[in-house]
């Protein structure tokens, strides 16, 4: 590799620590991605001056096509979309690690590489990149199909269902050791792969409701393990770097969001989240009494107060609400009422996902709070508007000890004088569960698109 090659490299590999560290803010976030982006830009330069390359026809080919798959994407898939997009994305980077890994092996058994003796250490970085890239390909795809409703978003499970994927993860390895004792196997070269593949889908499959943030930062950290075993195998550092920081950063933030729910790791992956039997499961939607409650009635709570806590989960996405939101709450503090928004940790279906909404529809950072940082604020608010959330307000997860969400820290917003819930209908939440914030005496529900509402009551407030 050229020393020019190597520098670019080794200042991409500065911008991506930068990007990183300014994606631990948000006021520092636009500056961590126009880091990162240079990052990227040196380290795809970097690569295209290798001297190695003989012919850039097929990298121009390549470069076309993911260019092109990533100018749809942008343009197609809207904000509002963005865990769909993050999924898609993670599914695209396993499946690259994973091809480069069966490339690379393939040219090993090819006239091209007689000349170079695979050793065990390659292949077993070799083996690595496979196996996370092919298990984060299919995770990733089952993931997204549970976020768009191809694939059931419930958990699916069946008996003996750990044990069975205990049981292939460990076959797995076990080829992959072998595959390290015996690197031109190809047969188990390629039935790794396959396995991969399966246990990707077996992984994802039985989780569902709250945890799917979690998966999808597991997900990423997945695909960084799989760039990073494939910087070992080429020999290339800022794929291992990069791939090392993005496996770091996802884990961590995983580990970070199970803390967020009071859960382990072990009971996010195996707990089959919403699958119990606790009694707000047995408790049917059409036996829920709620007071329902008028735009108008809305509207007038809203403005009698001086303080309101909005509460945004993944209905505000799904209704792109966010800059109705954001009117409402100019309305509101003309008039003199403080207006905040309560951020839970797993709101939405991907870690950061209403900050990058609420910030799409201009609403300061300031006015983004933790849930650490507001919940004891709820007691002294007038209002909790509740637009389109459901687990992360439920009060059941703070007494209930039957049910699913028992000990997660949810938003106080049963403690506030009165709670306004936005919802279309009384389908309980994507976790499956009944919410008793929704019967609670000091709580009104105003049916209807949440877009659609909350336009109405800006007009009422108007």
């Amino acid at each position: 590799m050229s020393t020019g090659a190597e520098l670019l490299y080794f200042v991409a590999s500065i911008f991506f620590i930068l990007g990183i560290r300014g994606l631990t803010s948000a006021e520092t976030s636009r500056r961590g991605v126009v880091f990162a982006e240079i990052g990227m830009i040196a380290a795809v330069v970097g690569t295209l001056v290798n001297p190695e390359i003989v012919s850039y026809r097929w990298i121009l080919v390549s470069a076309g096509i993911g260019s092109a798959i990533g100018i749809a994407m942008s343009a197609l898939i809207p904000m509002t979309k963005m865990p769909e997009r993050i999924a898609l994305s993670h599914a695209f980077g396993g499946l690259a690690a994973a091809l480069v890994g069966v490339s690379e092996y393939s040219l090993y058994h090819a006239d091209l590489h007689d000349h170079v003796v695979l050793s065990h250490g390659t292949m077993a970085a070799l083996g690595f990149e496979v196996l996370f890239g092919g298990l984060t390909f299919t995770g990733s795809l089952i993931a997204f199909g549970k976020l768009q409703g191809v694939v059931p978003g419930r958990n699916i499970t069946y008996p003996y269902q750990n044990q069975s994927n205990i049981t292939t993860f460990a076959l797995a390895v076990t080829i992959l050791v072998l595959l390290t004792i015996w690197p031109y196997a190809q047969f188990l070269f390629y039935l790794m792969f396959f396995v991969a593949l399966i246990l990707g889908v077996l992984f994802v499959i039985p989780i569902g409701g709250a945890d799917m943030p979690v998966v999808i930062s597991l997900l990423n950290s997945y695909a960084g393990l799989a760039a990073s075993a494939t910087g070992f195998a080429l020999g290339n550092n800022v794929l291992i770097i990069a791939g090392a920081l993005d496996g770091a950063s996802g884990f961590i933030l995983s580990v970070v969001m199970s803390r967020a729910m009071n859960r382990s790791f072990a009971n996010v992956l195996f707990g089959a989240f919403g699958q119990g039997s606790g009694s707000t499961q047995t408790v049917t939607a059409a036996g829920v009494t709620v007071r329902e409650a008028s735009v108008g009635d809305a509207a007038m709570l809203l403005s009698s107060g001086t303080k309101v806590i909005v509460c945004p989960g993944y209905g505000m996405a799904v209704a792109q609400a966010q800059h109705a939101v954001q009117e409402m709450a100019e309305l509101l503090e003309k008039d003199g009422i403080e207006v905040k928004y309560a951020i839970h940790p797993v709101a939405g279906r991907m870690p950061g996902h209403m900050n990058v909404l609420l910030a799409e529809a201009n609403v300061p950072y300031d006015s983004l709070k933790e849930l650490e940082a507001i919940n004891d604020e709820f007691a002294e608010a007038d209002v909790a508007l509740v637009v389109g959330a459901n687990d992360v307000v439920n009060p059941a997860a703070k007494h209930d000890t039957s049910s699913p969400i028992y000990g997660m820290p949810v938003l106080n917003a049963d403690l506030a004088k009165a709670c306004i819930v936005l919802k279309r209908s009384m389908n309980p939440g994507f976790a499956g569960i009944e919410n008793e914030l929704f019967t609670m005496p000091n709580t009104v529900l105003v049916f209807g698109d949440a877009k659609d509402t909350l336009e109405k009551i800006n007009q009422a407030l108007g």
